[in-house]
Formats: C-alpha cells, sequence, structure tokens
C-alpha cells in the first residue's frame, strides 16, 4: 500500500523535475540551431546535422516536460480519490449498524466479509 507521504514525495520530485528541466534543458537550443544555421551557411554538412539534433533534443524535452507533469497530475489526483474513498468506506462501516454499548464501533471481520462475496 502507498501511503499519502509517498505519493506526495513522488509527484513532488516530478514537479521538481519539470521545473529544473524547462529551463536547463533548452539554455543551448538558440546557441546550437544559430551555430547550426552558420555552419550551414558555410557549406559544412555538419551545420545541417546539428540543426537537426537540437530540434530532436527539443521534443525529447517537450516529450519529458509533458510526462512529468502528468505524473505529478495523475498523483494529486489519486491522493485525493483515495481520501475521498477512504472517507467514503469510513462512513459506510458506521452505518453498518448500530454500536453495541461497551463497543469502539469497529466492524468484526466476519461482518465486513459478508459485504465481499
Amino acid at each position: 500500500m502507498v501511503e499519502d507521504d509517498e505519493l506526495g514525495d513522488i509527484g513532488h520530485a516530478a514537479y521538481g523535475l519539470f521545473n529544473g528541466l524547462e529551463p536547463g534543458g533548452k539554455h543551448a537550443s538558440s546557441a546550437s540551431e544559430s551555430a547550426g544555421t552558420s555552419l550551414k551557411g558555410d557549406g559544412f554538412d555538419c551545420g545541417s546535422a546539428l540543426t537537426e539534433v537540437n530540434q530532436t533534443w527539443e521534443k525529447q524535452v517537450k516529450t519529458l516536460l509533458q510526462a512529468c507533469a502528468h505524473i505529478s497530475n495523475h498523483l494529486d489526483h489519486t491522493k485525493a480519490s483515495r481520501n475521498a474513498d477512504d472517507d467514503w468506506i469510513q462512513t459506510q462501516m458506521r452505518i453498518i449498524g448500530p454500536v453495541a454499548p461497551g463497543k469502539d464501533g469497529a466492524v468484526s471481520a466476519s461482518q465486513i466479509n459478508k459485504y465481499f462475496r
């Protein structure tokens, strides 16, 4: 079973990666594009290759950014959904039947079992 703290930690790590990758993954883009164009203009085949590598890198960075955002958002939703499910189950267990005097309100295993058959 995954705890809320663990979901939060993973989501936070994905969010942190997103925030760091956004500027870090793009810092050489304009210089690479400029160098590729310049080299291509001077007749070097490597200019086209550098431009292509830069475009591929940009696509990969965008894909990774989307994945990080998706993971972070999904974990936020999962955490909220799990909490709502826990609240619903807790409420249902309270209304199954009256609590006998001196009991703590816990439902016996045999009583729970009948709901899963």
